[in-house]
């Protein structure tokens, strides 16, 4: 199963069951994530933690 499938029935999940207030929480969790992963050897890592 790609990565993309799993997009992609998340999307027809939402457009069914009509949970559109989810995107917005997966979309958030989702930078977060990105943030920390890409920030994590650098510089900044200290002060990205200290927000949380």
């Amino acid at each position: 199963m790609s990565k993309l499938s799993i997009l992609k029935e998340f999307w027809l999940f939402l457009r069914e069951r009509k949970k559109w207030w989810l995107a917005p929480i997966i979309f958030i969790l989702l930078l977060m994530a990105l943030l920390i992963v890409l920030t994590e050897g650098s510089a900044i890592a200290p002060f990205i933690y200290t927000l949380f």
